[in-house]
């Protein structure tokens, strides 16, 4: 089941800004045209204080929600604040909580947004406000329908934030493989960190990925892989600094499903950051999420 909500494309941004807010609208687009638009299914619910406060202080929620934070905390967010934003990132959080209960039941599902990495307990940062996959994990763990829970970020960028949120907690396994000379400045510890060189390409990438995948589930044996499906791995990306191919990025998705259905997993994806000017180049990056999926045993069997 594709989770998606209108309004992730509804957010009024000022001209040239940096995130590309219409793909959302474009992908869902594509995914229809793909015979794929029976599975997408609307968001029943925001996420709730109850659900937030599991990852973030009750002081930030508070400030987010009554648009009482400062210029500074704006600026770092990346967003100019309104009423509309705070009610698409509640609206996407909880099509994350969702997708991840919706995933445990039947073996996969993904958000057609979220993955919002950066976001630490008590603030937000590079366009991400609320940390979706952290909050969910702990939604799955906390109302006891897991054990354990791996995180596995594949954002070209390091889930900082998902690391510090979740730093304390055991029953939650955090991996990134991000790009080492990228933002952020300063890395935050997973509980593994792959860091691959600017100019990675596709080879070591998928290899990295493959070991990466295997060690975390032979070691932690977690009942649900939440997945951030960043698409700034690709070589056009213009904030990636990674050489991996269209073809690439299509076999990373492969691998991923074709591994969890094979060890009987349940996998959850969001959709993670990409940047392009050229929003159809960018959508073709997100579309090989659902070229996987298509051909995938998730859809065949």
């Amino acid at each position: 089941m594709l989770f998606y909500d209108s309004i992730y494309s509804k957010l009024a941004l000022p001209p040239k800004h940096r995130f590309p807010i219409c793909k959302y609208e474009q992908l869902k687009s594509y995914i229809e045209a793909m015979g794929l638009g029976q599975y997408i299914r609307p968001v029943s619910n925001k996420a709730s204080m109850q659900q937030l406060v599991r990852c973030h202080s009750e002081t930030y929620i508070h400030a987010f929600c009554t648009g009482a934070m400062s210029q500074t905390d704006i600026k770092r967010m990346g967003f100019p604040w309104s009423d509309r934003l705070v009610e698409r990132t509640l609206t996407s959080v909880g099509a994350s909580i969702e997708s991840a209960k919706y995933a445990l039941r039947h073996g996969f599902s993904a958000n057609l947004a979220g993955g919002y990495h950066h976001a630490f307990a008590d603030r937000a940062t590079g366009f991400c406000i609320f940390n979706d996959l952290a909050i969910a994990a702990c939604e799955l763990l906390d109302t006891e329908l897991v054990d354990n829970v791996l995180i596995l970020d594949c954002d070209v960028h390091q889930g900082d934030g998902t690391a510090a949120i979740l730093q304390s907690r055991r029953d939650v396994i955090t991996c990134s493989i991000h790009c080492e000379q990228n933002f952020p400045r300063f890395k935050e510890t997973s509980d593994y960190d792959f860091a691959l060189p600017s100019g990675t390409q596709d080879s070591e990438y998928l290899t990295t990925l493959k070991q990466a995948l295997e060690l975390c589930v032979r070691v932690h044996q977690p009942d649900i892989i939440l997945y951030n499906a960043g698409a700034d791995i690709f070589h056009k990306d213009e904030l990636g600094h990674f050489d991996i191919s269209l073809q690439g990025v299509l076999e990373r998705e492969q691998i991923i499903l074709d591994y969890c259905y094979q060890h009987q997993l349940p996998l959850m994806c969001a959709l993670g950051g990409g940047y392009q000017r050229n929003t159809d180049s960018l959508v073709t990056v997100h579309q090989q999420l659902f070229n996987a999926l298509a051909s995938s045993h998730f859809l065949t069997k």
